[in-house]
């Protein structure tokens, strides 16, 4: 996978982490937080991946 990608992917996921900790917040529902709350840190994960996919591909390009 790219770092592109993984960097969309992990804007999705965090994205839609938040929203499920929004509607587990709303409805009461710590369930629903608790698995938003992951899926953010999942994304935030994807995206620091594809960051460092991007500093390895800059250090390899300058040499």
């Amino acid at each position: 996978m790219g770092s592109t990608s993984d960097k969309i992917k992990g804007t999705a996921n965090e994205m839609a982490g938040k929203a499920k900790q929004a509607v587990g917040k709303a409805t009461d529902s710590p369930k629903l937080r608790a698995e938003g709350a992951g899926q953010e840190a999942k994304g935030k994960t994807q995206k620091a991946v594809g960051k460092a996919k991007d500093a390895v591909k800059g250090a390899v390009d300058r040499l």
